[in-house]
């Protein structure tokens, strides 16, 4: 090999390491991102500088057999908060968010105040009923906001922070790991 057939890998290399930083890797790491977080969602809790579960839900600790009971802190049937995680790769970056709107009050935990409606009344009542079974005097929260003379709830929501505004260092290393890997292809070591 001469001097020039060296000069001429030597740009060909980096093309191919210009192309992975500025389109290649910010779709991969994107994706890393969304499955890193995802599986906080399974594990109950946010790794960032180590694991922190969630604060337990009370519907978990109300010892009830139903299928509510048995999903985690931030997850239902529909899964609609944990599969919302999407990214968009951009020129040499990657920004990971979701659209739900409620997602900032669970990340950041605070007050909410949502409006009692006809509707919401309807679905209280047709929730007690079916909780309630044969006995349907029984005393349920169905029932009691399904008669709250209130207009307006004070609901508290727990902080369970599930996407950080920075990467931790357990994000960061994934995302190294695999931009030394993809290099390590590149250059052929």
């Amino acid at each position: 090999m001469d001097i020039q057939e060296f000069n001429r890998r030597i740009l060909q290399k980096r093309k191919q390491l210009e192309e992975l930083v500025r389109r290649k890797m910010p779709v991969i790491a994107g994706n890393i991102a969304k499955r890193h977080i995802e599986d906080d969602f399974r594990k109950g809790g946010f790794t960032h500088n180590g694991f922190h579960p969630w604060q337990e839900t009370r519907r978990q600790g109300s010892g009830r057999k139903g299928a509510g009971s048995r999903y985690g802190p931030l997850l239902s049937g529909g899964n609609h908060l944990s599969g919302s995680i999407e990214y968009a790769p951009g020129n040499g970056t990657v920004t990971v968010f979701t659209r739900v709107p409620y997602a900032g009050i669970h990340n950041r935990g605070g007050i909410t105040n949502p409006t009692v409606t006809p509707k919401m009344r309807r679905f209280a009542w047709a929730q007690h009923y079916s909780q309630a079974g044969k006995d349907k005097k029984s005393d349920s929260f169905w029932k009691r906001l399904a008669l709250t003379k209130k207009t307006k709830l004070v609901v508290r929501i727990p902080k369970r922070q599930f996407m950080p505004s920075t990467p931790g260092p357990e994000l960061d290393k994934k995302i190294n790991d695999k931009l030394r890997q993809e290099i390590k292809k590149i250059i052929n070591i």
